[in-house]
Formats: C-alpha cells, structure tokens, sequence
C-alpha cells in the first residue's frame, strides 16, 4: 500500500512524530488518520515509559496569573536538556499544566505527594458515611476503595482530565510529551496561590 503523501505531512503536524513512524502508523491504520493517531500514542506511552528513569536536570519555572490577579501559580518541569527546555512547544505544555493546576487546585503531583493525614481523614468520612448502611466488611472497604480512586482523580495532577482535552488525562498529555521530545519530563513541583488565602 502506498501512502497519501498530504496524510502523511498532516500526521506528522499534529503529532510531532518522526517520518517512519507516522509511515508504519497509516500503513497499520489503512490510511485512517484518527487511528494512526491512536497507534502512535500508544506507541508513544510506551517509548515514554522506558525514559521514565532518565535524570532531568535541565528545564523552566513558569508563572501563570488568572485573569483578574486572584489566582496565580508557579511550576517546575524538568527535562533531560537545555534544548528541550528552550522549545516552544516544551514551554506551551509547561504554562497548560500551569493553567491546569489554576483551574483544578490539585493537593499534590502525584498519589505519593497527598500527605498521610488527608487520605486517613477521607477514609474516616467515606466510613462514616457508610457505617448507617450495615454492610459487610469486605463491601465497605471496597466502596472506601472506589471513593479514594474518585479522590485520587480529584486532587492528583497527573491523574486529572486535561481542561483542554478531557478525553485524556495529564498523565497521558504528559507520556504524549515524553514521546515527542524523546526525553523524561518531570513535573516536579507547584504552588498555587489564592488571593487572601
């Protein structure tokens, strides 16, 4: 089979891959540019996964201001070089985890930055909330489970819906990065400040 030139250019548009991948990815779809697309995502996250260890010294702090200066927020996104970290399109997804984290007010990056204390204290709401309705053990703690997975999805960044593309999450934008820079990207770390607060 032989590939549609104008597809080609366009794949590689909206999805920074290289030439030879987004050739595989139409010849795999059959010409159908939402599959090739789909095909070099999930072959993305895992090419992100395997420079998951890598050591990122390199890279920027952004500051996002709210329109109408009550919400602000500072980040840190590390990379591997200083060529990345220069990059427009580097920058462009560092200030959308800025406006993400303006827009959401997640507690922590990831599972492990939610302090101890707060997930104890939600587990002792969502049991109380339960405890009226006499159920076995084993059912309680799995709806106490399936409530700290929703909580989870609530205050971790990297497990929110993206604001600005909600099919996917900011974990998957971010792996989506990893593949097209080809190095580790690191959210590192956030502040975000509140007018009076």
């Amino acid at each position: 089979m032989k590939v549609d030139i104008d597809k080609l250019k366009e794949l590689r548009a909206r999805t920074g891959a290289g030439v030879v991948d987004c050739r595989n990815a139409l010849l795999e779809s059959g010409g159908d540019l939402d599959r090739a697309i789909e095909i070099l995502r999930k072959k993305g996250i895992v090419k992100a996964a395997k420079k998951a260890g890598r050591i990122t010294k390199e890279g920027i702090i952004d500051a996002y201001i709210h329109p109408g200066e009550r919400i602000g927020v500072i980040l840190e996104v590390n990379c591997e070089t200083d060529f990345v970290a220069r990059n427009q399109e580097f920058r462009r997804f560092v200030h959308d985890i800025a406006l993400q984290i303006a827009a959401t007010d997640p507690i922590g990056v990831s599972r492990s930055d939610i302090p101890g204390e707060i997930i104890e204290k939600e587990k002792a709401i969502y049991k109380s909330q339960i405890d009226t309705e006499k159920k076995p053990p084993h059912i309680v703690d799995k709806i106490i489970q399936g409530k700290l997975e929703k909580f989870y999805r609530d205050v971790c960044l990297l497990e929110q819906p993206f604001v600005k593309n909600p099919d996917i999450t900011i974990g998957d934008y971010l792996k989506e990065q990893i593949a097209k820079f080809g190095e580790n990207i690191v959210i590192r770390r956030f502040t975000r400040y509140v007018l009076g607060e």
